[in-house]
């Protein structure tokens, strides 16, 4: 089992990754949970292949479970959950010293922890995450949200967890889309400052989405050590620090948004292609070489991940792409800051970037030959 720890200032906490955690949940719980009571959220589908495992753990500890089990999916994340799954957690006497576990991806991660930070001002919570990207991403870091009509995160909080649990055993029950929309989060830590990383990324992906054990275990402690290295540095996001984590978001959320945040684009592949159309645009502006911006379109297509904006057979155009991205919550003044790459492993923070220039760049994108 790898351990690596988060070091937010007061309130350290520790991710720990490896096989078999899920069975081990009450002993790696010890000391936090304090009541026989155990609240849990997640959604249908992890409870109907893990439910059974977390129970018998839980109570072999003296525990007694009490499940919300919320349908899988983005419309999850929403005012009416929010408002009902806090409701049940007030019903259950939840208290601040308490601790609820959040058991499923990043949506039922984001919902979990948005709610804790909000119930009695804050209670405690312990992320369980089961996809491969929960694991490098959403269960690190404490930023908690729901979505709204007007976009996707718009409304949440910063609320760091008390221990993150990342069980690899849950990354063979997953879909293989699912695991290459995770890979994504996973290859964006090469690309933001780690040059050796990405090359280790593109030597190695395909072994490690395939189920190479070792692999697996490398690249989620490699990301988390990355991820918490950088919030321990910027925590609420306000250097510009963590903000090189959101690469590849801002025109992926344009494109969540485009396709109604539905199964027809998962983040993880709206993430990938965001990441191929920073680096285009990026070399489209001179910052980085075309042939740098093709390596990253080649190492993101061979992952199975979209890596052509023609090829998403969107009904719209760049102007409609860029009027999504209005709405994103990195809008400052304005402008909207845009995270672009003078090479691999070199992203950086563009606070001048023109709107109408990017619009301009989607529409080639748009039209070019999606082959």
């Amino acid at each position: 089992m790898a351990v690596i720890p988060v070091d937010i200032a007061g309130r350290p906490y520790e991710v720990r990754v490896g096989a078999g955690l899920l069975a081990e949940l009450g002993e790696h719980c010890k000391g936090r949970l304090r009541k026989r009571a155990v609240p849990i959220v997640t959604d249908a589908n992890v409870h109907a292949r893990w439910g059974e495992v977390v129970e018998a753990s839980l109570r072999a500890h003296g525990h007694e479970p009490h499940w919300r089990i919320l349908p899988p999916g983005e419309a999850t994340k929403s005012w009416d959950e929010l408002a009902a799954t806090v409701n049940w957690m007030l019903g259950l006497e939840v208290e601040r010293g308490d601790h609820v576990i959040a058991l499923g991806g990043g949506v039922i991660g984001d919902l979990t922890g948005f709610c804790a930070s909000v119930l009695k001002r804050g209670c405690k919570f312990i992320q369980v995450p089961t996809t491969l990207l929960a694991q490098v991403d959403s269960s690190v870091g404490g930023k908690t949200a729901i979505n709204t009509p007007a976009g996707k995160n718009l409304v949440g909080a910063f609320h760091q967890p008390s221990l993150v649990l990342a069980d690899l055993s849950a990354l063979d029950t997953l879909p293989e889309r699912e695991l290459r929309a995770g890979y994504a989060e996973v290859i964006k830590y090469g690309l933001i400052d780690d040059a050796d990383f990405f090359a280790w990324c593109e030597a190695n992906g395909a072994a490690m989405i395939a189920g190479d054990a070792a692999l697996r275990e490398y690249a989620v402690a490699h990301s988390v050590a990355a991820k918490a290295r950088i919030v321990a540095e910027d925590e609420f996001e306000t250097t510009g620090k963590r903000a090189l984590l959101n690469l590849g978001h801002t025109f992926g959320h344009a494109l969540e948004a485009e396709t109604g945040f539905s199964s027809r684009l998962l983040h993880g592949e709206a993430v990938a292609m965001g990441m191929v159309l920073a680096a285009r645009y990026s070399a489209r502006r001179g910052l980085m070489s075309a042939a740098s911006a093709a390596r990253v379109t080649e190492a993101i297509a061979a992952a199975g991940l979209p890596a052509s904006l023609a090829g998403l057979g969107l009904d719209c155009d760049g102007a409609r792409l860029v009027g999504h991205m209005l709405h994103d919550k990195k809008m400052d003044a304005g402008t909207l800051p845009f995270l672009l790459m003078q090479g691999i492993g070199k992203t950086y923070l563009d606070r001048e970037v023109s709107l109408e220039d990017v619009g301009a760049f989607l529409a080639d994108e748009l039209a070019a030959d999606p082959a």
